[in-house]
């Protein structure tokens, strides 16, 4: 079974800001399933693509920087491969809308993605950073991926791509997903749907 953990912060506060976008990522994926609370996590499991696919849906409930405890639980339940588990987070260093998928690496100085790779004890997990960047010059990098997103922000369409993203890692594997995810444009205010 592949595991797709998209990478937030709990609670009302955080909703909506661009830290949280893997959790609107999953969240999408996840319509129409039922969300359950489990030791540091909320779940759900889903078919992508065809039933063939069944995932695991999982949003940390521990805050950005715990991100990867969600493993030890999962662990009890399942066999954890690192290279079928993949890791949805935001990344202010692309502009809105690029996508990166990578197949393993560092951790690129984000706080959630180093919790999950010391978690597992290997940086050979796959990650989707989608851009929600640049970051205002006279701007924190915190600060900025703390608020929420700008109305001219499209994020459906982000949420789209990433989606999409992960509907093809699940479905085919890590290299057809990064053929044809990686070139993607930012998006600019008002552009449509990602075929």
């Amino acid at each position: 079974m592949r595991i797709v953990v998209g990478l937030g912060n709990p609670g009302a506060r955080y909703e909506l800001t661009r830290h949280n976008i893997g959790f609107l990522v999953v969240e999408q994926l996840a319509e129409g399933s039922v969300w359950r609370s489990s030791a540091k996590a909320l779940t759900a499991r889903v078919s992508v693509g065809d039933p063939q696919h069944e995932v695991l849906l999982v949003k940390p409930q521990t805050f950005m920087n715990g991100s990867g405890e969600v493993f030890e639980p999962l662990r009890d339940q399942m066999d954890v491969e690192p290279e079928h588990v993949l890791v949805i987070l935001d990344d202010f260093l692309l502009d809105f809308g690029r996508m990166r998928l990578r197949r393993g690496g560092t951790d690129g100085g984000h706080n959630g993605l180093a919790s999950v790779l010391q978690h597992l004890a290997t940086e050979q997990v796959p990650r989707l950073r989608l851009g929600v960047g640049p970051v205002p010059e006279d701007v924190e990098d915190i600060d900025y991926v703390l608020t929420r997103f700008a109305p001219s922000d499209d994020v459906d369409e982000l949420v789209h791509r990433g989606c999409a993203a992960t509907r093809c890692w699940v479905t085919e594997d890590v290299e057809a997903a990064m053929n044809r995810f990686n070139g993607f444009p930012p998006l600019s205010p008002g552009e449509g749907h990602t075929p």
